[in-house]
């Protein structure tokens, strides 16, 4: 640690002694770094936030993303709020206009402001503009005037661009009209001449898609009412045409019998499985009649009845019997629909992709008209619209402020650096200039230098002259340090004056 502090002893003799270098080299750095600040020109922002709401009287046009017409919404905003044409009248309507003589300075001095004016997008609805000048005034009055343009010209651009739309949009329709009827009457000339006498709508194609449609149903419910037929034929192979010993006589038992076998022979009949909680029932009834029938006497004549189940059964299978013949009349007629579709698109398969094409050609104009005809009612609504109220809700939260200190450079901060510079470069010249002129201010210096052992040491005697000669010098150190420190206040006051008077 005493090593360290006589080292630190002996830096700051040798800066010491060279003292009137390092204020010299003080004094010029800083008089050359503040010259180079002054030299900076100053810029002054000038904010406002504005609130640009687009008026939704009307819905989203008709297959229109809600997202990105909001962002279609926004980048207008932006297109025309810094705009080649409004930076102009910008230049035109402020104090840069004393600074233009010709179109081709008014042009560019608009596109100078191009690279000073940012636009921000803070929310989907609030922007902030910001507006860089040298001057404050000039930076407050861009970004007015910015603002006064945007609202006075929003709603005429707005409903100018309705009217353009509503024109080509009608000359469009005009000519998608005529060529619609063109394709209808060639599409009904093509019907009577080739198709007028075949089966079905549509093309061949389709109405032979259509006919094999209508043939897979019918096969379907035939087959399923002769499943049932078959069914029904069956059970009335296995019922008795006529029961014995019940003409007129019968008892409430075999009356009772004869209703549940009817009712167990429907339900079959209607497709219910063995299974089934109604035919599980009708069954456990069916075993409890049938005991009550056999210990019931007979009642009267001995001559048979006709078996009134048999008689359902036979009812029965004859609808099943007319549904089966209707079917397969119906089956018969479409095969032969299919049979006269397929001859036509053998003999003639041209005239089926002629019909295709024709089909087409009118389905393409059909879409296109009626999706043309859509857009025309949207925005002659929304013209509409906005004749009748604001397109565009424009209100100003924060007007243009008026800066009172540049937003750049921070000359208070780059004033301290350059007298903290300057310090540290004197200082540090006077500590090189130490080491590279090498003395030994102690006796232990030169004994480390020459090796050699030092039997004592003078110390310096200073006369009165030489004391009074180094207190003037002392004094006038004092005063070049102190001019320095003035003159460091001086530029922070005349900057602040500066700002002052800006503002």
């Amino acid at each position: 640690m005493g090593g360290l502090y006589d080292e630190l002893r002996l830096a700051l003799h040798a800066i010491w002694t060279r003292r009137w270098l390092a204020l010299a080299v003080a004094w010029g750095v800083c008089v050359l770094g503040w010259l180079v600040v002054s030299q900076i020109p100053s810029r002054y922002d000038s904010r406002a936030r504005v609130f640009v709401q687009m008026n939704a009287v009307l819905p989203d046009p008709v297959g229109g993303n809600p997202n990105a017409s909001q962002q279609q919404s926004v980048d207008q905003v932006r297109q025309t709020l810094i705009s080649a044409t409004n930076l102009e009248k910008v230049v035109r309507g402020t104090d840069l206009a004393k600074t233009v003589a010709t179109d081709r300075d008014v042009a560019a001095r608009a596109a100078g402001l191009m690279n000073s004016i940012k636009l921000v997008a803070q929310q989907d609805n609030l922007f902030e503009i910001t507006t860089s000048s040298t001057s404050p005034k000039l930076a407050q009055q861009i970004t007015a005037k910015l603002i006064d343009i945007f609202a006075e010209e929003n709603l005429a651009d707005d409903r100018r661009s309705t009217s353009q739309s509503l024109t080509f949009l009608d000359k469009q329709l005009a000519d998608r009209q005529k060529q619609l009827a063109d394709a209808e009457a060639k599409r009904a000339d093509f019907q009577n001449r080739y198709l007028g006498s075949l089966p079905g709508t549509g093309t061949v194609a389709d109405r032979i898609g259509a006919a094999r449609a209508q043939m897979a149903q019918v096969d379907g419910d035939l087959a399923a009412a002769s499943s049932g037929l078959s069914a029904l034929q069956g059970q009335m192979a296995g019922t008795p045409r006529s029961t014995a010993g019940t003409g007129g006589g019968a008892g409430p038992a075999r009356a009772r019998l004869a209703a549940i076998q009817g009712q167990l022979a429907d339900a079959r009949a209607r497709g219910y499985t063995e299974q089934h909680p109604d035919v599980v029932a009708l069954r456990s009834q069916l075993a409890a009649a049938t005991a009550a029938a056999r210990g019931e006497p007979l009642v009267g004549g001995t001559d048979g009845a006709t078996n009134p189940l048999f008689l359902s059964l036979q009812s029965m299978a004859a609808d099943k019997q007319a549904q089966v013949a209707a079917l397969r009349i119906r089956k018969s007629q479409i095969q032969g629909d299919l049979d006269q579709l397929n001859a036509k698109l053998a003999d003639d398969p041209e005239v089926a992709a002629e019909q295709g094409q024709i089909d087409r050609s009118y389905q393409v104009l059909k879409s296109q008209y009626d999706q043309l005809l859509t857009q025309r009612e949207q925005v002659a609504l929304r013209g509409e619209a906005q004749s009748a109220t604001d397109a565009v809700k424009f209100n100003i939260l924060e007007p243009p402020t008026l800066p009172s200190a540049p937003a750049a450079p921070n000359r208070l901060l780059l004033l301290s650096g350059v007298l903290i510079a300057g310090l540290a470069a004197g200082i540090g010249s006077a500590f090189a200039l130490g080491q590279l002129r090498q003395t030994f201010p102690t006796a232990a210096r030169l004994e480390r230098a020459s090796g050699l052992p030092v039997i004592g040491s003078i110390g310096e005697v200073v006369t009165r002259v030489q004391s009074d000669l180094r207190g003037r010098q002392f004094k006038l150190f004092l005063g070049g340090t102190a001019a320095l420190a003035c003159a460091y206040v001086l530029l922070l006051g005349v900057e602040l004056l500066q700002r002052g008077m800006a503002a």
